[in-house]
């Protein structure tokens, strides 16, 4: 019974943001138990506080980026457009025009590819944006959005799933991802 359930919330995710969740249904059917364990990091990647949707989204989206999944990178654009995140802004980060990006998305962009890069003296700089900015909760989350984002790739990767990215969807029209994004 438990499993139908859950095939069933995989298949509504999956119509919902037009998303293959088979990489979901073969973990539960491998073992249950892990993906129950599996499905806490899920609930940890939606942990957002005090730090505004697009600078979320951005820093979520370039940690994507920078694990090249294409469909989970679709996947993370999708979910920020459904969350209210405009496309022009969109846009601007998977082709990683920061001049293009709203200030906010401008900032959570930029601390994330800071420390993909292991910039420290540009992580420390930012970082201490980011707080008198919005807090130490805000950075608290943007730290747990760039390290969760990386382990959804991860596992579809392990279990043969990945695909490479070269194209991201924003509304319809096809925004093709600047090279260094995959190489943070």
């Amino acid at each position: 019974m438990l499993g139908w359930i859950v095939k069933q919330r995989l298949g509504a995710f999956a119509r919902s943001f037009n998303y293959d969740t088979s990489y979901l249904s073969e973990l539960y059917d491998a073992s249950p138990r892990a993906f129950w364990k599996f499905s806490k990091v899920a609930t940890l990647s939606q942990h957002r506080e005090d730090v505004p949707r697009e600078a979320w989204y951005a820093a979520r989206i370039v940690a994507t980026l920078a694990e090249d999944c294409g469909p989970c990178a679709q996947l993370v654009v999708d979910m920020a457009a459904h969350a209210g995140v405009s496309a022009p802004a969109l846009r601007a980060i998977v082709n990683q025009d920061e001049r293009a990006m709203p200030p906010d998305a401008a900032l959570g962009y930029s601390f994330a590819k800071a420390v993909l890069a292991r910039d420290l003296a540009e992580s420390d700089r930012l970082r201490t944006q980011v707080e008198t900015r919005w807090g130490p909760r805000a950075l608290v989350s943007l730290a747990l959005a760039i390290a969760s984002s990386r382990v959804f790739p991860a596992i579809k990767y392990a279990l043969g799933h990945g695909r490479a990215c070269s194209k991201i969807r924003v509304e319809g029209v096809d925004v093709s991802v600047a090279s260094q994004a995959k190489h943070a």
